[in-house]
């Protein structure tokens, strides 16, 4: 089998080491089309761990396949897909772990491309996201918002170290202090299933022309955590962050501080990792603003 390897997945995959899953991954798709009778077709790009290639089922579906790469983990992804079951994110039709391997509802183009106005796609995002947001105990496991800001303040001095101390230390004890805060408030009885990173490229049209998820990395957090992420985007759109936050909360009935402190995590440690791996002008755009709002 021909097998298109997007330049993205090969180089992370030779960065990590792991050259001989290259030389495996077309009898592997193989496997995986016999195993669930596929057809397969043109790989992906734009992802760099896990190639993801359009196939069609033997039933005529249209259909997306993706396999993570060595060291990524889709249990936690299968776990959030099959918990939302088509409703807020795209469908789960087949799982096999063995592989590292998903079947999933092919979905059409991001709303990035679809909707012009960033305020509009800011909406659209916050409607999709409380589709997804369902009551989910401790007996699911997925992790915490609260370990997801302690490993946050953890690994937040280190990066910002490596990356050069790309903003203020003052943006970086604002953040930590944010960490500190959500991590407290966390309480297993309010917990829902949140997507994790919600944005205008992971939100793609489906065919009833609603907006289905992608990508989730999937937590039991308070459903602020996901805003946050809405109040990250489009850094440089230049328009006023905290009434983007009161919007929010009025839409959803969530915590205005709670989505506020969450928007300063992921725009904090978003802007800090964009920087470490160069990946520009998003991280600067995003701790320039943040040096902003905190000084």
């Amino acid at each position: 089998m021909r097998l298109d390897i997007p330049d993205q997945v090969r180089k992370t995959v030779i960065a990590d080491g792991n050259e001989f899953w290259l030389d495996e991954l077309p009898d592997v798709v193989d496997s995986l089309a016999q195993e669930w009778s596929l057809v397969v077709g043109a790989s992906f790009a734009g992802g760099h761990v896990a190639l993801v290639v359009e196939v069609t089922r033997a039933d005529g579906t249209p259909a997306v396949l993706k396999i993570g790469v060595p060291g990524r983990d889709v249990t936690q992804e299968a776990t959030v897909l099959r918990l939302a079951n088509g409703d807020g994110c795209a469908k789960l039709l087949g799982e096999d772990r063995g592989q590292q391997a998903l079947l999933l509802e092919r979905l059409g183009a991001p709303m990035y491309d679809l909707v012009a106005d960033p305020a509009s796609r800011h909406n659209l995002l916050c409607d999709v996201a409380v589709r997804l947001w369902r009551p989910i105990g401790p007996d699911i496991d997925l992790p915490t918002g609260a370990t997801l800001a302690a490993q946050y303040a953890d690994r937040l001095p280190k990066l910002w170290e490596q990356a050069g101390r790309p903003c203020s230390p003052a943006t970086v004890a604002d953040a930590l202090n944010c960490m500190d805060r959500r991590r407290a408030a966390h309480d297993d009885r309010s917990a829902v299933l949140v997507h994790g990173d919600i944005h205008e490229l992971n939100a793609l049209q489906a065919s009833d022309g609603s907006y289905k998820l992608i990508d989730p990395a999937g937590l039991r957090a308070e459903p602020a955590c996901d805003l946050g992420t809405i109040v990250r985007c489009n850094p440089d759109l230049g328009d006023d962050l905290r009434t983007r936050t009161e919007q929010l909360a009025s839409r959803t009935g969530v915590d205005a501080t709670a989505i506020w402190e969450w928007g300063t995590i992921h725009r904090v440690m978003s802007g800090v990792y964009a920087c470490s791996i160069g990946f520009q002008p998003f991280g600067n755009l995003l701790l320039t603003e943040a040096d902003r709002l905190t000084a």
